[in-house]
């Protein structure tokens, strides 16, 4: 395949995935989104790091059946996003019913899809650079000029190309 035809099919996973997040319930309450905690033994399936020795900087996904796949960040959670089989053989996009984020401030879950991101600031996560969720856009307004934020983006902004300048 070609240079453009792997970037159309990037482009169609994640109008795909974009499609499947928006028909899956958008109302999450905070019961909705409760998320456990990870055990020591859960590892992010991208890194191989022990999730629970980050908890101000997990990202999770809830699959069909109720369990869940743990991150140490959010730039970790949207590479597995964008290729869920290269990362989790036997699953697709359908079988996520939730994604969340802990909020940088208030260290809770946050649903994902509705969180504000902040590229390019001088917090580092346990992977280096990262995306800094928060829940208002406010608070990431305020990150993003407390610390050297490049800019602000939503869920659907996180292309691939986006990510890969955090590596």
């Amino acid at each position: 395949m070609g240079a453009k035809g792997l970037q159309w099919s990037r482009w169609l996973l994640l109008a795909a995935l974009c499609l499947i997040c928006f028909l899956l319930p958008s109302g999450l309450g905070a019961a909705e989104l409760t998320i456990p905690k990870p055990t020591a033994r859960d590892k992010c399936p991208v890194c191989g790091m022990f999730v629970a020795k980050y908890p101000d900087w997990l990202a999770a996904v809830r699959l069909r059946g109720g369990s869940h796949v743990y991150f140490d960040g959010a730039k970790d959670m949207f590479k597995y996003l964008h290729d869920v089989k290269k990362y989790d053989p036997g699953r697709r996009p359908e079988d996520i019913q939730a994604i969340a984020v802990m909020d940088y401030y208030g260290l809770a879950w946050i649903d994902a899809r509705k969180a504000w991101y902040v590229l390019g600031s001088d917090v580092y996560g346990p992977m280096g650079r990262e995306l800094i969720p928060l829940e208002k856009e406010a608070d990431a307004r305020e990150f993003l000029k407390d610390h050297k934020g490049t800019r602000i983006i939503r869920f659907t902004d996180a292309t691939p190309e986006v990510i890969k300048t955090l590596d």
